[in-house]
C-alpha cells in the first residue's frame, strides 16, 4: 500500500510538473503577444497621425484648386441702394442694379467707394476708395451733392461728390480726385504746388527798405499801383493802365523787393481808402514753371 501511494504522488507531482511547464509556456505567448499588440498599437498611431496629415494635405490642395479654378471678380464702384435692398453700382462705366450679399452690412457702403462682385455680379465685398484717377480742378458746387469741375484743356464736366466730400469744406479752385469711371470726385487733393508759390502772406517790405532803384520805384509806382488805387480818374482822362510790368535785371538788384513792396503799399492805402482790413499777398512764380506747364 505505502509503494502504491508513493506512485501515485509521483504521477501526480509529474502531471502538476507538465501543468505548470504549460501554463509557463502559455505565459511566454501571452507576453509576446502582448508585445505584439503594443507595437500594433504605435504602428496603429502612427498611421492614424499619417492619415490626419495626408486629409489636411488634401483639404489645403482642395482649397488651393478652389481658389485657382474660381471665376475671376469684377470691381464696381457703389453709387446708392435702393428700397428693395439692392444697389446701384458703375461697372466699367455702366450704371447697373445689383444685389447685395448677406455678409455684406449695406449701411455701410459709402457713395463712390470700390466693391467686389461675385460671379453673378452680387456685391461680396467692400473696398476702400480707389487712390488713383485724374486731378482736376472745382470752379463751382452745384448743390450740396453736385459739382461743376474743370478738366484738361478747359473742358468742363458736372459730377457727383463721393461720400468723403459731402461733408468737406470746398472752395473753387479746389484740386479734387475725379474717377471718370463713376463720374464721382471722392477726395480732395492738398495744394502743395500751389502753397509753394506762396512766398509771404503780407509782404512787409516797404519802399524805404529798397536802396538805389529811386527811379525804378516811381515806374513801377506809376504803372501798377496809382492804376489800381484810382481807376476813375484813368477812365476820366482816358488813360489805359498797363495790363502788367516786366521787372528784370541780375539776381539780387532788387526786383522781388519791389514787387513785395508794391504789394505792401497798395494794401495800406487800400485799407486808408476804402476803411476796411484789406490783406495784400504776394505769389513768386519761376519762370521754367510756366514754360513746364503751358508750352
Amino acid at each position: 500500500m505505502g509503494l502504491r501511494k508513493h506512485e501515485d504522488y509521483n504521477r501526480e507531482i509529474e502531471k502538476l510538473r507538465g501543468e505548470l511547464q504549460s501554463l509557463e509556456t502559455e505565459m511566454r505567448h501571452l507576453y509576446e503577444t502582448r508585445m505584439k499588440l503594443q507595437q500594433s498599437e504605435k504602428q496603429n498611431k502612427r498611421l492614424a497621425a499619417s492619415l490626419q496629415e495626408a486629409k489636411t494635405q488634401i483639404e489645403t490642395l482642395r482649397t488651393e484648386i478652389a481658389k485657382l479654378t474660381a471665376p475671376p471678380s469684377s470691381y464696381a464702384l457703389f453709387c446708392s441702394l435702393n428700397d428693395d435692398a439692392s444697389a446701384n453700382v458703375y461697372v466699367s462705366g455702366r450704371k447697373m442694379r445689383v444685389s447685395v450679399h448677406n455678409s455684406v452690412a449695406s449701411a455701410s457702403l459709402r457713395k463712390g467707394q470700390e466693391v467686389i462682385l461675385n460671379e453673378a455680379l452680387n456685391i461680396i465685398e467692400a473696398r476702400a476708395f480707389d487712390p488713383q484717377g485724374q486731378v482736376v480742378k472745382l470752379k463751382d458746387q452745384l448743390d450740396g451733392t453736385r459739382a461743376l469741375i474743370q478738366l484738361h484743356h478747359d473742358e468742363e464736366r458736372i459730377v457727383e461728390l463721393g461720400e468723403p466730400l459731402l461733408h468737406e469744406s470746398l472752395s473753387v479752385g479746389d484740386h479734387l480726385l475725379y474717377d471718370p469711371r463713376s463720374g464721382y470726385v471722392i477726395e480732395k487733393i492738398p495744394k502743395a504746388e500751389i502753397e509753394e508759390l506762396v512766398i509771404e502772406e503780407v509782404p512787409d517790405v516797404r519802399y524805404e527798405d529798397v536802396g538805389g532803384l529811386t527811379k525804378e520805384v516811381e515806374q513801377v509806382t506809376d504803372a501798377v499801383e496809382l492804376p489800381f488805387l484810382y481807376p476813375d480818374l484813368f477812365k476820366e482822362h482816358r488813360l489805359t493802365p498797363p495790363k502788367g510790368i516786366l521787372l528784370y535785371g541780375p539776381p539780387g538788384c532788387g526786383k522781388t523787393m519791389i514787387a513785395k513792396a508794391v504789394a505792401n503799399s497798395i494794401s495800406k492805402k487800400m485799407r486808408h481808402l476804402s476803411g476796411k482790413d484789406v490783406r495784400s499777398y504776394f505769389l513768386h512764380v519761376k519762370g521754367p514753371e510756366l514754360l513746364n506747364k503751358y508750352v
